[in-house]
């Protein structure tokens, strides 16, 4: 939801609040005069009987309102923070930033950051759990790995390396191929193309 929307659907329902709390509170003041006029004929006081007094409608409904407007404020932000910040404004600070470095097709990216579609093997590894890396890491760089070499480089115990090698397997990451009793573990073609390419 924008903004925009949001500081209206608010505020919409806000000036109802009010409007709901002001003809509640027209209506106990006539009330309240009907019944003081009544009780002036009749030479008594009929206050306990007329119900409430309409100050409590107005003060009831200004601190609804201000419950509301001000809830709603404090979290205006978070409501409105999906919406696609303005382009040009962070064009223009990325193109003043001078540790920004031009890429090949033509964008300014700053000299840390990683293009995602020119190395998607470190974007895939910045994306996974220490342990799961600590796996993909050297299956990557040493396709056909096997899973005993992988233990002994990861300095995880048999059970752990096995598990999470079936995890990646799983997510399409790598892949395994049994060669004897053990498995010689290669990385998925997708990882593997990127790093030849």
């Amino acid at each position: 939801m924008n903004r925009r929307r949001s500081d209206t659907v608010v505020g919409g329902l806000i000036a109802a609040i009010l409007l709901v709390g002001g003809a509640l509170s027209w209506q106990a003041y006539q009330q309240q005069q009907a019944f003081d006029q009544m009780g002036s004929m009749m030479d008594t006081s009929m206050g306990a009987v007329h119900g409430p007094n309409p100050l409590w409608y107005v003060l009831g409904t200004l601190l609804i309102s201000a419950v509301i407007g001000g809830g709603y404020l404090i979290v205006r932000d978070e409501v409105t923070s999906t919406d696609v910040p303005d382009r040009p404004q962070t064009e223009s600070a990325e193109s003043t930033d001078p540790g920004s470095a031009e890429s090949p097709n033509g964008d300014s990216r700053s000299a840390g950051e990683i293009n995602p579609e020119s190395q998607p093997q470190a974007r895939v590894l910045d994306l996974l759990p220490e342990d799961e890396r600590r796996i993909l890491e050297p299956v990557i760089s040493s396709p056909g790995i096997t899973q005993i070499e992988l233990r002994d480089r990861s300095d995880f115990s048999k059970s752990k390396v096995s598990q999470t090698v079936s995890d990646l397997e799983k997510r399409g990451l790598l892949y395994r191929e049994r060669q004897g009793r053990t498995y010689r573990i290669y990385p998925s073609d997708d990882l593997e193309q990127s790093q030849t390419g």
